[in-house]
């Protein structure tokens, strides 16, 4: 494969799928406060599928396993995640609402969200080993990594990551929304991800070293538009932001993720593999939404290119 891009990786995803209902508006409203907004754009979502998407548009093989509803909205996210290439053979549809995202967007792409889990919250894995486990389509034998978000159950995270360890692959965990309960699943992990308010509530700090603490191997604390720092048994970077013209960040801590999970995959150095997740990052806020924003492995490229 080309250095940094995911061509031949196979990333295995399991989390969450939600339909995400956007509203636009010239400022995010203070407690008790109505705004006018323009009007509601619907797309799917879900800090799963926005992951699985983002690594298929950075151009690699990816797998979703997952839970929606068997429902209207469950069937249109499934045509939207598989249209975009990803194999969704592994994601469940049961009898329960399909999850949903309220958004609220303002000018300059700072948003305020709203999660309703429905079929996300009652997601489940069983143990390694059972002819259960079959039936989500969770097969790690060819895979590069798997990345976990916590939009679904712990012990679901927590059974994905065993069998990830068991079959020598890592683990990548998106810490968000901060969860507690983590302590037997951080020793499993390989990469973890989180931002500034969720570094905070794990260590009590923002630096990557208090996380190591916790038992992953390697840490990323992402700064928002101040770009990310990480630590790993090798020591410490740093990388800065990339200067784009912001339109909407929804999704862009999704692509983040994804494209540092792929590096990761990939055998980058950590400071190469947060240097890559930043320009996707950062390219993913130059369009409105999360999905239809993130850009695909060319254009990392390019913008890398034009930055070095």
């Amino acid at each position: 494969m080309t250095p940094g891009t995911a061509r031949e990786l196979e990333l295995v995803v399991v989390g969450s799928l939600n339909m995400d209902l956007t509203v636009p508006v010239t400022r995010l409203p203070g407690r008790g406060e109505t705004v006018a907004g323009a009007a509601v754009v619907r797309v799917a979502g879900g800090k799963g599928a926005n992951q699985a998407v983002a690594a298929a548009r950075l151009g690699a093989r990816v797998r979703l396993v997952g839970q929606v509803g068997d429902d209207a909205l469950g069937r249109e996210l499934l045509a939207a995640v598989a249209g975009e290439g990803v194999d969704v053979s592994g994601v469940r549809q049961v009898p329960a609402a399909t999850g949903m995202a309220m958004i609220v967007v303002e000018d300059g792409g700072e948003n305020m969200i709203t999660v309703a889990s429905g079929a996300n919250r009652l997601f489940h894995l069983t143990a390694p080993g059972s002819s259960a486990l079959m039936t989500t389509g969770l097969d790690l034998a060819t895979a590069d990594a798997l990345l976990l978000q916590l939009e679904i159950p712990v012990a679901a995270c927590l059974a994905a990551a065993r069998q990830a360890r068991a079959h020598g692959v890592p683990v990548v965990l998106n810490a968000a929304p901060y969860t507690q309960g983590l302590d037997d699943l951080l020793p499993l992990v390989d990469l973890l991800i989180v931002n500034e308010s969720e570094a905070d509530a794990l260590c009590g700090g923002t630096d990557p070293a208090g996380l190591l603490a916790l038992g992953p191997r390697a840490a990323v604390v992402t700064l928002g538009g101040r770009g990310a720092r990480g630590r790993d048994a090798g020591g410490g970077c740093e990388a800065p932001s990339f200067q784009v013209p912001v339109v909407d960040a929804v999704g862009a801590g999704d692509t983040f993720c994804a494209q540092l999970a792929l590096a990761h995959a990939a055998g980058l150095p950590l400071a190469e593999a947060v240097r890559r997740a930043c320009a996707a990052g950062a390219l993913a806020t130059t369009a409105h939404g999360a999905q239809t924003a993130m850009p695909t492995g060319g254009q990392v490229e390019r913008l890398l290119a034009r930055a070095s």
